[in-house]
């Protein structure tokens, strides 16, 4: 792993507090994510399983974890099963963890490896009455290609009909989505990274250079920090500001033009979540800067709206207003838009169509129940946006939140967003960086 250790204190608390929302006399099973296919004989890098890492601190290949509180046996009441290291996989794909290893990393004592795995299951199984296996239950999931879990889920069943399942994922979005202060340290570096990226390209960014460039200077200040794309990064010039999930980064920024950037650092597995608009001349102009410090304003006001008890619905029915009050005064609604609009399709839908922002941690788009009040220890991305095709550029602005007891934390407030700071950084002491060749 490239990211430092993380205390192993903070997977047995999460084990703990799982621990404490299961029926007597049960089962868990979570595995690791598919290492899946490319083409011909190639494999893409592996997405660690986020309730794995979550539970146990573990992102190798393969591995399951099991916990049977109430086991007869008290060794099996708590086991990591791994692949059993030996010399053909130190070859052929590098180091493995051993007992030790996996020890120090998760807490967890009881270590096997992966053959002994359907013995100790039939032997639980044999025990238990309640079985809680895993699934991806985010709302927005498209589940095109059945997973490991899956496969497990089915197996399970067909060998093992008569016992009574649960949804893992149930307690898991309750228990991820409150975010201890070890979680939130881990959000904060991958933040400040985040930092220092936006500050190198920012100053690289001028008219002639490609998006994919501007994306390589991001490259260049995470990788060397141990850190990785949170998501894949959207560089978008010109009139490609304006398409939402833009992916291409290949076109070449051009004066008069704005670039958003919505580019974030993962740091141990905890994301954040940036973007920024940035004129690529180095100075808005009059036209854009109107748009920006609208779009800024609803982050401002959005940003304190972010405490205990408000209904994600209702923070978004917030934004949508303010935001159609800044289109108004920016010409783009007319006061009979408003009035002839489809309530079901309002107007301003035409200039915001997304979201306002989303719970944040070990995945970017993060597990939890929206239909919940806000709560402490939740992080949430605030990211309005003004996006307008028929004057050729998008504004959008997003920083990362800590809800709290006494107000909004945002985790992000040294990361410049002011149009003048923004112009600044790009215009500061010693000059841009030069185009390489």
């Amino acid at each position: 792993m490239r990211h430092a250790p993380i205390n192993p204190s903070l997977f047995k608390r999460n084990r703990d507090r799982l621990r404490r929302l299961l029926h007597a006399n049960s089962l868990v099973v979570v595995n690791a994510n598919d290492v899946l296919p490319a083409n011909a004989d190639g494999t893409l890098v592996m997405v660690p399983n986020s309730d794995l890492f979550h539970l146990s601190g573990v992102e190798q290949e393969e591995s399951i974890l099991v916990l049977a509180p109430d086991a007869v046996d008290e060794s099996q009441r708590e086991i990591l099963f791994l692949r059993e290291p030996n010399p053909h996989l130190l070859t052929w794909e590098g180091h493995k963890l051993d007992r030790d290893e996996a020890t120090r990393l998760s807490g967890i004592k009881e270590i096997r490896w992966l053959g002994e795995f359907p013995t100790v299951l039939h032997q639980l199984m044999c025990e238990v009455e309640h079985v809680y296996l895993n699934s991806n239950e985010h709302r927005r999931a498209v589940v095109e290609v059945e997973t490991r879990d899956a496969r497990f889920v089915r197996e399970c069943q067909r060998r093992y009909p008569l016992h009574r399942y649960h949804r893992l994922a149930r307690l898991m979005h309750a228990l991820r989505v409150v975010k201890s202060p070890e979680e939130v340290e881990l959000i904060k570096r991958a933040s400040r990274i985040t930092r220092q990226g936006f500050l190198r390209a920012a100053k690289f960014v001028q008219p002639g250079v490609n998006e994919m460039e501007i994306e390589a200077e991001f490259a260049h200040a995470f990788i060397r920090e141990g850190a990785k794309f949170a998501y894949p990064p959207i560089i978008a010039a010109g009139g490609n500001s304006c398409v939402l999930h833009y992916l291409r980064n290949d076109a070449v920024c051009r004066k008069g033009d704005v670039v958003l950037l919505d580019v974030a650092a993962s740091y141990g597995n905890y994301n954040s979540d940036l973007t920024r608009t940035l004129p690529v001349s180095g100075k808005f102009s009059r036209r854009q800067k109107q748009v920006y410090r609208s779009v800024l304003r609803v982050m401002r006001a959005m940003i304190q709206a972010c405490v205990p008890g408000k209904l994600h619905r209702e923070w978004q029915k917030e934004a949508e207003a303010m935001i159609q009050e800044e289109l108004l005064k920016l010409g783009l609604l007319k006061p009979r838009d408003i009035r002839n609009q489809d309530p079901k399709n309002p107007a301003l839908k035409r200039y915001f169509m997304h979201g306002l922002g989303h719970v944040l941690g070990l995945d970017v788009h993060d597990v939890g129940f929206m239909s919940e009040p806000f709560a402490p220890g939740w992080v949430l991305t605030v990211e309005p946006g003004i996006y307008i095709p028929e004057e050729g550029f998008g504004v959008r602005l997003e920083n990362d939140v800590l809800v709290t007891e006494k107000g909004p934390v945002d985790l992000m407030a040294d990361i410049p967003v002011e149009p003048e700071e923004v112009e600044a950084l790009m215009n500061g002491a010693g000059g841009r960086k030069a185009r390489p060749r």
